[in-house]
């Protein structure tokens, strides 16, 4: 008996184990596959290929018929029972078993129905598995081919998270992650990796080095243009960059970093299983000691400063500041409101409440970045005032209308001036260059003392609405809502005289007017024969248009900054434009077009741009550098929306310009996800020469801002911009 059982727990022709069981069905799977790969059903294969084949499926069968030793319902079996002979005569593999044999179990018949069973649920697998694919090729860019299978997308994405797979599958971390790994306590990672597998039975062992973030940031980024196939702003990162001599010091590493905030963010099975409370997967945090330090500012409210340009409640302003000294925030910004200081009568400016605001910020030892802003406040996400344009302004409006941006229907936007009229003398005897110039040159004389000493860091210029360079393509006020495209602002009549003088140099008199199949404010763009795809927004006539509008903004900042560049000469002056990041994965980028980035995706609209803040010396403001696409499209799916791509695309235009790189978050800001997404794009992983960006400035200073929770949050964020080791605190 003894020997009997030895014969079948290890001999040949003993009980096949679970392995055996596996091997087998992998053996059915690969048959199947390779009936796939030749039609589907063989017939394509000849009379001897066929019948190649069933010799060697009943030889198999005969071979099991006669094995020496069976096990079949718990009883021993000097052949196969009858079930398993009928079916080997009938040229079927099968394998016979029962109840009670060695190693936990028998083998199952695996008959006619088993098998199709099988082919079902292979079809089902490899149908999700085609589906995964298709969504990886056209929206994250994986050079992955039709029939990949499952390894090559684990492969894919290991590598884009910084791992090595060689192509025998041995997959070990780069040598910057491993090399790191390896300072850190057994205790620590341990932790770490039982958190990122839920702690259950199947975690890592401790000696498993961190895992690295998967999310693309920075010049990883890679974006798939909606419908058209073409790819965006390609940049495909080595699986280990080997630093440069004079980047080595900013290269971030990977750590495992929890602090109590996570728990906030997991509950009830989430936590359990690694995932917040989106059902997003818990990445480790990147370490930033010893990255480069970026100085982080903090926008004052909005009120600050009253219409009657005193501070509104200096007292409690004190306070605030004094939170943010605790936290080593650098500094703050503030808007110096035209419609405050010029109120009443052009050329006369009150600046008195400014000077106490800028005398308390000198005495907490803070910096301050001054905004010119030459547009109305009130209308606009955030805003929680109203400060209108100065009220001789408003006068002149009040009989020349044409002074405003203008839509097709008409409607006037008066949050700022038309650029028509940057060369009419409208207001008062003077253009509106001169007008913004004299108000420039008067703000650095009344503060030239903080100019001397340091306390400006620098004057961010206003050049359009919400003080960004853009058209007010999108106005609340209109009817716009989130995601429409927009209407062009072009239709008052000195923006007109211009087309209509464009059109006349082309030869082409009746393109001087503006598209009339664009839809409106909320139109999305296939529902516009301008903007769908193929689309009259690529026609010669489209063409000739966008470029015109979009040369109208150009100019209009090339403008305005060589006026800035005198007043301010020697100081650090910045231009601020806007993410207009809705519609971004369509061909046309509709929303960009009508707000004036020519910007479609056979064309960069931000390279002009980015040439005219080169000329001025201008520094490069950009927003939304907190928003994530996939949660954004989690939200808003029908918005076809890329912040990512687009804070990809118009930085690097700006960094290979040779131009400095600011940023702000477009939307308030509170939790771990959103400040790990801006440092990220702070100070991006695999830039190959290290860049990052000179200054975050933080949208906005509140007493939300201030709650306990979000005030660690923050605190925490601060200390990794300024690349200092992080400690979390337990609330």
């Amino acid at each position: 008996m003894a020997r009997e059982m030895e014969k079948l727990g290890g001999g040949g022709g003993g009980v096949p184990s679970e392995d055996d069981d596996d091997d087998e069905e992998m053996e059915v799977k690969e048959e199947e596959e390779e009936d796939d790969d030749d039609g589907g059903g063989g017939d394509d294969l000849d009379d001897d290929a066929v019948a190649m084949k069933r010799g060697m499926a009943i030889a198999r069968a005969d071979e099991a018929a006669a094995a020496a030793v069976r096990v079949y319902g718990g009883r021993y079996f000097e052949a196969a029972p009858p079930r398993a002979a009928a079916a080997a005569e009938e040229g079927e593999v099968v394998v016979v078993g029962g109840m009670g044999g060695v190693g936990g179990g028998g083998r199952r018949s695996r008959g006619r129905e088993e098998k199709e069973r099988t082919k079902l649920r292979e079809r089902h697998r490899r149908a999700i598995t085609a589906r995964i694919l298709a969504g990886l090729r056209r929206h994250g860019n994986y050079n992955l081919r039709v029939r990949a299978d499952i390894n090559e997308v684990i492969a894919a994405l290991a590598r884009e998270a910084g791992w090595v797979v060689l192509p025998d599958g041995t997959t070990f971390p780069s040598s910057s992650s491993s090399s790191h790994s390896h300072s850190h306590s057994h205790s620590h990672s341990h932790s770490q990796a039982a958190r990122l597998a839920g702690a259950g039975e199947g975690a890592p062992p401790a000696t498993a080095p961190p895992l690295r973030g998967v999310s693309p940031a920075g010049a990883s980024f890679r974006t798939l243009d909606y419908r058209t196939g073409r790819l965006r702003g390609v940049f495909t990162p080595s699986p280990s960059p080997s630093p440069s001599p004079s980047s080595s010091s900013f290269l971030p590493r990977c750590v495992p970093i929890r602090s109590p905030a996570d728990d906030l963010l997991l509950s009830g099975d989430n936590k359990q299983q690694g995932m917040d409370a989106r059902g997003r997967a818990l990445v480790p945090d990147r370490e930033y000691v010893g990255t480069p330090c970026i100085p982080v500012y903090v926008m004052l409210p909005l009120g600050v400063i009253n219409m009657k340009c005193e501070m509104a409640d200096p007292e409690g302003l004190v306070k605030y500041l004094e939170e943010l000294k605790s936290i080593n925030v650098d500094g703050v910004m503030v808007d110096c409101w035209w419609g405050i200081v010029e109120a009443h009568s052009p050329g006369k400016y009150n600046w008195d409440g400014y000077k106490e605001l800028f005398r308390i910020v000198s005495e907490m030892k803070l910096k301050l970045q001054a905004v010119m802003s030459f547009h109305e406040c009130g209308g606009n996400v955030g805003d929680d005032v109203t400060i209108p344009l100065p009220s001789w302004v408003i006068e002149i409006g009040n009989s020349n209308q044409d002074i405003y941006f203008t839509d097709r229907e008409g409607r006037r936007n008066t949050e700022c001036l038309s650029w028509g009229i940057d060369k009419e003398r409208v207001l008062k005897g003077r253009t509106a260059l001169e007008v913004y110039f004299d108000y420039m040159r008067s703000f650095r004389v009344e503060f030239n003392q903080f100019f001397e000493n340091g306390v400006i860091s620098d004057v961010e210029i206003g050049l359009g609405p919400c003080g960004e360079l853009r058209y007010p393509s999108y106005p609340a006020k209109n009817g716009w809502r989130y995601p429409g495209i927009g209407e062009f602002q072009c239709y008052d009549k000195y923006l007109m005289r211009s087309l209509r003088k464009a059109a006349e140099a082309r030869g082409h008199t009746f393109w001087a007017t503006g598209p009339d199949n664009a839809g409106t404010y909320t139109s999305q763009p296939h529902e516009t024969e301008f903007f769908s795809d193929g689309g009259s927004y690529d026609s010669y006539y489209g063409r000739f248009f966008l470029g015109w509008y979009s040369q109208v903004l150009v100019d209009h900042a090339d403008r305005v900054l060589s006026l800035a560049k005198l007043a301010f000469e020697g100081s650090q002056i910045a231009a601020k434009i806007s993410g207009v990041h809705w519609w971004y994965k369509t061909a046309s980028h509709a929303a960009e077009l009508t707000a004036g980035f020519y910007n479609p995706c056979n064309r960069d609209g931000y390279a002009a741009i980015a040439a005219v803040l080169k000329k001025h010396g201008v520094a490069l403001n950009f927003t939304c550098v907190e928003l994530r696409t996939l949660d954004h499209n989690m939200d808003y799916p029908d918005a076809m929306a890329d912040p990512e791509g687009l804070v990809w695309q118009v930085v690097n235009a700006a960094w290979d310009a040779g131009i400095l790189v600011a940023s702000e978050n477009a939307l308030p800001c509170y939790d771990r996800d959103g400040y790990n997404k801006i440092l990220e794009n702070a100070k991006p992983l695999d830039d190959p020469d290290g860049r990052h960006l000179i200054a975050f400035t933080y949208l906005r200073l509140s007493p939300t801002l201030l709650e306990r929770q979000n005030f660690l949050e923050f605190e925490r964020f601060v200390k990794q911009m300024h690349g200092e080791a992080v400690l979390d605190i337990l609330v």
